[in-house]
């Protein structure tokens, strides 16, 4: 069997990674933090205009005919960037369209039509009521990413019976569903804010599946962009260390900076493993997709936290500032540490699911 990519994943790849590494350039990705700017408007327009969006469509339906894995790899290029664009939310939400209704996201996904994810921690956070048919969400959810430059959002909430679903909101400058203002945040690559939901009127996708379903995804996806940062801090440490001279030799050449680098290394081939398991697993809906999904959070998230800490031993004080492209990596993971469940929620999730497979005396492994 050949886990390796295809050609054609290997191309899309290394296309993806050319027109970032000219519109997501680090003097590009830093000029942006720096204005008011929430995302990069010409880079969304290239990943509109270069068929992003449409990857995981079917040919026949318009889009490229390809699946998971390749968003995946699209969302690890972005990762590597730092790249300021909402594409992991409204790839994110149209997958959970697309699962409510196939065929629906189709037609929606344009640039003109960014939709923000709200999942909060505690599903409690954001009520949902139903009253002549018609459904209202009421809650503030934990901040969502893109919220401020989102035009709709998908929302888990929990209804009157304390049971789990799925609703999309669609949003506005004012009244029920009021599209929140960008809150000062850690990670200044993407745009964040609270949605504070009023008896807001939603339309109901879906139920417990379908929240499982998003979060299968939104973990998935969010290691995926772990995974290009850290790959691209990996690569920023081992070319410090060639370059930087202390005591008269390379940095490189020391024994402990060695260390640190081998194990960042180890560090990033685990996360590969486990991001490109669970890719494939929710494109063929198999079996065990909750658990490669849970694995790859648990696995990415107390990863890219080694690795970026190990980036910054090696950088030593220059690591620290403002003036070096670090930052943007290091806080973006911890942004990304976070969202769709911590590692610890991930632990529980996973040994919820185990325990379920021992009961049923099936195997674990």
């Amino acid at each position: 069997m050949d886990f390796d990519f295809t050609d054609d994943q290997i191309a899309l790849r290394d296309a993806a990674n050319e027109l970032l590494d000219d519109l997501a350039a680090p003097t590009r990705v830093r000029a942006l933090t720096e204005s008011d700017a929430a995302y990069d408007e010409s880079l969304w327009a290239a990943l509109v205009e270069q068929g992003w969006l449409l990857v995981d469509v079917a040919e026949s339906a318009g889009g490229l005919g390809l699946g998971s894995v390749e968003v995946a790899i699209l969302l690890e290029a972005l990762g590597a960037h730092a790249a300021p664009a909402p594409y992991r939310s409204t790839m994110l939400a149209a997958a959970v369209l697309e699962a409510a209704e196939p065929g629906s996201s189709v037609a929606q996904r344009t640039g003109d039509n960014i939709v923000a994810v709200a999942w909060s921690r505690k599903p409690a956070a954001v009520r949902a009521q139903v009253a002549g048919g018609a459904w209202t969400l009421t809650g503030r959810p934990d901040p969502t990413i893109d919220a401020p430059v989102a035009h709709a959002a998908i929302v888990v909430a929990l209804d009157e019976a304390d049971e789990i679903g799925v609703f999309r909101v669609e949003l506005d400058t004012d009244g029920p569903a009021r599209r929140p203002a960008r809150e000062p945040a850690i990670d200044v690559t993407r745009s964040i804010g609270w949605l504070r939901l009023d008896a807001a009127p939603a339309v109901r996708l879906g139920g417990s599946d379908l929240a499982e379903f998003l979060v299968d995804r939104g973990a998935t996806y969010s290691s995926a962009e772990m995974l290009g940062g850290a790959q691209a801090v990996l690569d920023r440490s081992v070319e410090y260390a060639k370059e930087r001279v202390q005591f008269g030799t390379p940095l490189g050449s020391f024994q402990a900076v060695k260390h640190r680098c081998a194990d960042m290394l180890v560090d990033v081939e685990g996360m590969r493993s486990s991001v490109y398991w669970a890719a494939w697993a929710i494109g063929a809906a198999d079996a065990e997709a909750s658990i490669a999904a849970s694995t790859a959070k648990i696995w990415c998230s107390d990863a890219s936290r080694r690795v970026m800490g190990s980036a910054l031993q090696v950088h030593g004080g220059i690591g620290f500032t403002w003036e070096h492209d670090l930052h943007f990596f290091l806080k973006r993971a911890q942004s990304d540490q976070l969202s769709f469940g911590t590692a610890s929620d991930h632990r529980v999730r996973l040994g919820t699911m185990l325990r379920t497979k021992v009961d049923a005396g099936t195997s674990v492994v």
